[in-house]
């Protein structure tokens, strides 16, 4: 039976932690060494929900009595059967991985939990029955023993510096305490969990211990199922994000029943993982390893799972968006932001509903709104169609307009009467919101897209983007990128188009006083240039009468592209964007030589999305990121990379919500970076997440922050 082979590996195990734990060792400062290595103590805190003390040993990291630091903290629960010394032979693995940088200096809490004849289960038991009546277990560990530990040790009282770890009955308890205590735990490390859906089998020892009993009852199937994992998913906060390692091994005991082969802890981990993975504020990994339910599993998952949670721990929290968020209760997109002279910003969104009194003329409207620094808006303009419009770029003008660009499915400048297919427009808005011009223009009845926009000293501007059409010769493909050139009074000057045989698409562009650079991305080789493999990003030269002056292309043999695209203040043509999941920054003189080339790089996915240039020759990349390059916020976060006029990093960080924050569903960035006064860099983006004391409108919102370049961070 299952309950008699686990409950004889219980009482083998601590036997054995009994024996190898019941000696001293004396610390390397006593035999005049220093110590390289943590220790570990016992104590005991007060629980007033027991009314009795929690025995617990603790690891104190080497160096603890030495310094004043704030240090994260993981908390390990043992297994039924087991005690407080088994976790105490992680002590050498957390050794060296602190060591060896794997994972920052931590303490780690190791809790007794003798309760129902150590069958708990972590919970707060109703049972009632004279033999041992329930405790409130739960309680007495995430009130009471989290309380102390933070009044006692030098511990960051925040939930991103603390996790929670078990095995068997305690990675059950890890996972109800991840998921029930939010607040608390910003992850669990949860191995081989005796967390059974959605009732355990009949001879489990779930059932024996009054651990979701209720009354005299031992076991009450409603009360297992209101603790369990299952309806906890149900009641995650997403802006609370929840990071789970979950392992288990490949030879643990099997149910002789073959109606319970379901209950296999195998077959209930990976159920678990499937489930959790698609609840939004969690994120799972999954490991199955060579062993049974003992340490020979727990010892190495142990190590895996420190290595992927770990390095996440931080003792400051993350930094956040700012408020207010912009949009409307529908979906809104990020378009653009502008910074003018005197401290205000124009922004730009795609909005689905009306915008500060605004008429709604359908779908996505074009929004456009001047922000004084207080971030009211002083007048705001909303243009549409009955179909969807989109924003892709907001730029200053000298006399306080701006000029914009996007695309749209309808007749936005009523002179394309029973247009369906996109086209492209630009308009331009004096300093008080008034159009002065806007203009269509698109091969009849093909898509045309405008993605990127730069204006130019004389008023006017370039937009780059692209046509599935002929605006300029014969369509070489799919999709062809292009490059127009728009005078100051709203006229096309000129169209380019560049493409191979398969879709081509330019996203950003900048202007100089010579022409332009226009960046994008394509499956195969432009004219002039050799395919790489894959998606190639690429960027070309025009002068201001629209010659083409040199292609080429950039990024590696897997799928890659090139989004935005600067003139540094040390004249070179800096673009970013993105090759093999990494963000790539890559530099070219004003005549297409390579001078350098970097890449930020974390195991998940990165990529630049704008670029802003900063005095000496400097430059800040802003994108996105799904890893750790700072204090990760939540699940994309906003990238940001100090760069040198040598291509060196000079510092990065990131900022975000705990959702996605600079990206759409399709992975599409939808963030845009412009230069701002004293110094500063304007960022607006896409967010799915919410900023603190002010509500966000839902279903995705736009905001926009100033950055502070030394830190890269938004400003207080």
């Amino acid at each position: 039976m299952v309950v008699s082979r686990w409950r004889v590996l219980g009482v083998l195990a601590a036997l054995v932690l009994t024996v190898c734990t019941a000696y001293t060792v004396m610390p390397a400062e006593a035999r005049g060494g220093r110590a390289k290595t943590g220790t570990i103590t016992a104590s005991s805190a007060h629980s007033a929900a027991l009314g009795e003390p929690i025995a617990y040993n603790v690891y104190l990291p080497a160096g603890y009595a030495r310094g004043d630091q704030r240090y994260p903290v993981l908390y390990l629960l043992h297994g039924r059967g087991d005690s407080l010394q088994s976790w105490t032979q992680a002590k050498q693995t957390l050794d060296e991985m602190i060591q060896a940088k794997r994972i920052p200096p931590l303490i780690a809490v190791m809790p007794d939990a003798p309760w129902s004849e150590r069958g708990s289960w972590y919970v707060d038991s109703r049972y009632t029955g004279s033999d041992v009546p329930g405790r409130p277990v739960e309680t007495a560990l995430t009130r009471d023993l989290v309380k102390h530990v933070d009044a006692t040790y030098r511990t960051a009282a925040i939930r991103t510096a603390r996790i929670v770890g078990g095995y068997s009955m305690g990675g059950a308890g890890a996972l109800r305490y991840a998921l029930a205590h939010q607040d608390l735990f910003s992850g669990a490390l949860v191995l081989s969990p005796a967390a059974y859906t959605p009732l355990p089998p009949g001879d489990s020892s779930t059932r024996d211990y009054g651990a979701f009993g209720l009354g005299g009852e031992k076991f009450d199937d409603e009360v297992y199922q209101r603790l369990n994992y299952p309806r906890l998913l149900t009641e995650v906060d997403p802006d609370l994000p929840v990071r789970l390692f979950i392992a288990v091994g490949d030879d643990e005991y099997a149910n002789p029943d073959p109606a319970d082969a379901r209950h296999d802890l195998d077959f209930e981990s990976e159920a678990l993982y499937n489930a959790a993975r698609r609840v939004p504020g969690v994120s799972a990994q999954m490991r199955i390893l060579d062993g049974g339910h003992d340490w020979s599993v727990w010892g190495a998952a142990f190590e895996q799972g420190m290595a992927d949670l770990g390095p996440v721990l931080s003792v400051v929290p993350p930094a956040g968006l700012p408020a207010p968020l912009h949009g409307t209760p529908g979906t809104d997109w990020a378009g653009g932001a502008a910074s003018h002279a005197d401290g205000s910003t124009t922004l730009g969104y795609a909005a689905s509903g009306a915008v500060n009194g605004q008429s709604h003329a359908g779908g996505l409207d074009v929004v456009l709104s001047r922000l004084g620094p207080d971030s009211a808006a002083r007048w705001t303009r909303q243009l549409g169609t009955a179909a969807d419009e989109r924003l892709y770029g907001v730029a200053a003008l000298p006399d306080g307009g701006v000029i914009a660009a996007g695309y749209t499915k309808g007749d936005l400048d009523g002179h394309h009467p029973g247009s369906t297919t996109d086209d492209a427009f630009a308009v331009r808005l004096d300093a008080d919101g008034d159009v002065r011009w806007l203009t269509q223009f698109g091969a009849p009845g093909t898509a045309d897209r405008v993605y990127g926009l730069a204006a130019t000293s004389d008023g006017g501007a370039y937009l780059a983007g692209y046509t599935k059409g002929a605006l300029s010769g014969a369509n070489s493909g799919d999709k062809d990128a292009i490059l127009a050139r728009v005078t100051p009074g709203g006229q096309v000057a000129w169209v380019r188009q560049l493409g191979g045989p398969g879709e081509d698409k330019a996203y950003g562009v900048a202007a100089d006083a010579t022409g332009a650079y226009v960046v994008g991305g394509g499956p195969a080789g432009l004219p002039g240039t050799t395919a790489l493999g894959g998606q190639d990003g690429w960027i070309a030269r025009y002068d201001a009468d629209g010659t083409r002056r040199w292609t080429t292309t950039a990024g590696g043999a897997g799928d890659d592209r090139l989004n935005a695209v600067t003139v540094t203040t040390g004249g070179l043509v800096l673009a970013t964007g993105a090759v093999g999941g990494d963000l790539l920054a890559v530099a070219y003189t004003t005549a297409g030589k390579q001078k350098w080339t970097t890449t930020l790089a974390t195991p998940a996915t990165d990529a630049g999305a704008g670029v802003v240039p900063l005095p000496g020759g400097e430059a800040e990349v802003v994108g996105y990121t799904r890893g750790r390059v700072g204090v990760m916020a939540g699940q994309a976060d906003i990238l940001t990379v100090r760069l040198s006029g040598q291509g060196k990093q000079v510092a990065a960080a990131q900022f975000g919500t705990a959702r996605d924050d600079g990206v759409d569903p399709f992975a599409e960035p939808n963030l845009f970076a412009a230069p701002a006064p004293n110094g500063k860099i304007l960022v607006t983006g896409l967010t799915y997440g919410t900023t603190p004391g002010a509500p966000a409108p839902g279903n995705g919102d736009v905001f926009t922050t100033l950055l502070t370049p030394t830190t890269g961070l938004p400003t207080p």
